[in-house]
């Protein structure tokens, strides 16, 4: 094991064990390195690597905290992750958000205020006026996110905001007959909402698990056809026929 990964290991540890506790100081370097029994340079490799997955902060010129451990601010670190990734493993990601988003806007239908209602429709009338698709990709995300903030579950949204990133969704829609997926996307959405407005659970779950699975479906397809179909598939312009971004 590298020395640096022995050293993230030590402080998980502490942090575990509750000798760190969330929101508590990190001892001096000198006094830290010595408890643990490393180098002053492998620690401060570890404490970089370490505060790079939200779980320590930094403080300029007051030192290294133990962040609040939250899960949803730990999971903001696998955004990255999600960024990257291109063919089986997109396709895992959208199979996650499949499973999630559509309980999640079933949830909503319940918890969503009527305030919130109209909120949702301003976004998809803004929608309908973008000139661009980054424009579009941001009232997308906002639409989604909205839903999901009902429920009032942050370790959720956060998870649902790594399992479909803006990198991902302007790449399938610049990947596809751009007109035809927002076309496609505006549909889907209107079904959404009126399943929202509705208060109909059922009808919302099943809008938004057509509204992602169609992507989902055409990817998954597109894996197991011919060899130049497939890297096609893999390269960063992704020929979605069908998106729901």
């Amino acid at each position: 094991m590298a020395l640096t990964d022995e050293a993230i290991d030590k402080i998980k540890a502490m942090i575990v064990a509750g000798e760190l506790e969330p929101g508590s100081r990190l001892p001096k370097e000198e006094v830290l390195a010595g408890q643990l029994g490393l180098s002053r340079n492998s620690l401060r490799e570890a404490v970089r690597a370490l505060t790079a997955m939200r779980i320590l902060i930094t403080r300029q010129g007051d030192g290294t905290y133990v962040s609040s451990l939250e899960p949803h601010l730990l999971l903001e670190s696998l955004s990255f992750a999600a960024d990257v990734s291109q063919g089986h493993t997109a396709l895992q990601l959208l199979q996650v958000r499949r499973l999630l988003e559509p309980q999640a806007t079933g949830l909503a239908t319940a918890l969503l205020k009527q305030e919130d209602l109209q909120e949702l429709r301003n976004i998809l009338d803004r929608s309908r006026t973008v000139t661009t698709v980054e424009e579009f990709v941001a009232h997308d995300i906002a639409f989604h996110l909205r839903i999901v903030e009902a429920v009032g579950n942050p370790v959720l949204s956060m998870l649902l905001r790594v399992l479909s990133t803006r990198t991902q969704r302007v790449r399938i829609v610049r990947g596809s007959q751009t007109s035809h997926a927002l076309n496609n996307a505006h549909q889907d959405h209107e079904q959404i909402l009126s399943a929202l407005q509705s208060r109909d659970a059922l009808l919302a779950t099943s809008a938004a698990t057509v509204h992602i699975a169609a992507v989902e479906q055409w990817l998954a397809t597109s894996l197991t056809d011919d060899p130049i179909r497939r890297s096609t598939t893999d390269s960063e312009d992704w020929p979605w026929h069908r998106s729901g971004v």
